[in-house]
């Protein structure tokens, strides 16, 4: 099973190559690869989101270690959730629900295990990547687990009308999918009205548009040009729909 790694560590700082070296030293045959380190920092909601909009891409059977963790250290659970033949390993603070809310299947399964070194506030590195490589290593399955009925920390499957990612493009991800969505519609955010195209070549240069990106979500783009920047969008702005 190739392992996925989903955090908010960035990858300038030493903490994405630490939880590569423990899976490595648990699990040195399986490939590890980065999804993303740039999550939302601290955002649990939107990250959630994004992730639930990435899991539709990954394998079955693969496992993904996400970590959007601001209360690391605190009483929050520790789970792995099992979410139509795909793992997920890492805090129960809402960042796997919506993916468990989308599902056909989903089991949690809390992870009990405590490692002779615990540090307080590295569980990515210390606990969230071993329980990783155990199960692509084939030590854990699912029939060997106690069960927990639900998430503590639920998000529903609906959508988010915010923003939830921005590209270093300037393209912003919303937590709207754009299935079945009127492409006569227009999306209003910080008071801008934005009409669709399919393609950014179908608008001018400079231009803002929206569009249904790769993953299905509604984006707000603009052609060979930042649209966060000339919108001034950031995360967790509140985007609506508009004729």
């Amino acid at each position: 099973m190739p392992i996925f790694l989903f955090t908010d560590f960035g990858t300038a700082d030493i903490y994405a190559g630490q939880v590569r070296s423990v899976l490595h030293q648990h699990a040195p045959n399986v490939q590890v690869i980065d999804l993303l380190h740039e999550a939302p920092a601290f955002n649990v909601r939107a990250a959630a989101h994004l992730l639930a909009a990435l899991a539709n891409q990954l394998p079955p059977e693969s496992v993904t270690l996400a970590v959007v963790d601001p209360g690391v250290g605190s009483a929050r659970e520790a789970v792995m959730l099992r979410a139509d033949n795909r793992w997920f390993v890492g805090p129960d603070n809402g960042l796997m629900s919506v993916v468990a809310a989308r599902a056909q299947s989903a089991k949690i399964f809390p992870i009990t295990w405590i490692p002779e070194k615990l540090s307080a506030s590295f569980h990515g590195r210390d606990l969230f990547a071993p329980a990783a490589a155990r199960i692509a290593g084939g030590e854990l399955r699912a029939a060997q687990l106690p069960e927990k009925p639900r998430l503590d920390v639920e998000f529903s499957a609906g959508d988010l009308a915010g923003i939830i990612y921005i590209d270093h493009y300037g393209n912003a991800f919303t937590g709207l999918r754009a299935d079945g969505m009127s492409r006569d519609a227009r999306v209003v955010v910080n008071g801008r009205s934005i009409r669709y195209a399919r393609v950014f070549s179908e608008v001018a240069a400079g231009e803002t548009f929206w569009h249904e990106n790769s993953l299905g979500l509604v984006e707000i783009a603009a052609n060979s040009a930042n649209a966060a920047r000339e919108l001034d969008l950031e995360i967790e702005d509140i985007v609506s729909l508009g004729i």
